[in-house]
């Protein structure tokens, strides 16, 4: 049953965060993810067979926290204003998206901690849904933040980087960022990179809304 849960939770924030660099480029001159029908919210429009649904399934088969990526929404970074540092930008609007919808989980529990409103059963219902939209939604931005290629954190070193020093991690990565991030997810090796600051970020939130 939990499981009917926590896929549609998945799914929606992973397409938030498609959604967010979409939306984002779209802001700085490219209409380019628009045009092709993947600026929406529909779920359909934004699956990647690997990242949608072969990462969360072994995530579930090795029993550890399930998260994944959507199909990348297309940019066209000669349409933005310095292609490099708006490509940064653009990276970085997807997990500020996943940390935002954190801090609504957050803000959510508390409201309904506090006030009452629903009974014990919908209230303990409630809270098992929200902890798992903020657990996951920090990992989310945590795991993206990575700076590896294809992940928005390789991206966003990219544009922080001298241009020479640039270059040359976008063409390392480029041939070994994918075979790098496997390697962490099927070694379970991702545990001890995330883990610290998945756990640093939320007890930072619980402070603050008092959970």
């Amino acid at each position: 049953m939990e499981l009917f849960v926590i896929l549609p939770i998945l799914f929606f924030s992973i397409v938030l965060h498609e959604f967010a660099h979409g939306y984002a480029a779209y802001k700085m001159g490219d209409d380019t993810a628009y045009l092709m029908g993947r600026l929406t919210l529909n779920p359909l429009a934004h699956i990647d067979w690997v990242g949608t649904i072969i990462v969360p399934a072994i995530c579930y088969f090795f029993g550890t926290p399930m998260f994944g990526w959507a199909k990348p929404v297309p940019i066209n970074s000669a349409r933005l204003p310095n292609p490099r540092k708006s490509m940064g930008k653009v990276s970085l609007a997807g997990p500020s998206a996943n940390l935002i919808l954190a801090i609504i989980c957050a803000f959510l529990m508390k409201l309904v901690l506090v006030t009452g409103w629903l009974s014990p059963e919908a209230t303990q219902k409630a809270v098992f849904f929200l902890v798992y939209g903020l657990q996951i939604n920090v990992l989310l931005a945590v795991f993206n933040l990575m700076p590896l290629f294809p992940l928005d954190g390789g991206h966003i070193l990219v544009a922080l980087l001298p241009l020479r020093a640039a270059i040359a991690y976008s063409v390392f990565m480029g041939r070994f960022g994918m075979y790098i991030v496997f390697g962490l997810i099927l070694t379970g090796a991702f545990r001890y990179i995330l883990y610290p600051p998945m756990y640093f970020v939320m007890s930072v939130l619980s402070q603050i809304f008092g959970l």
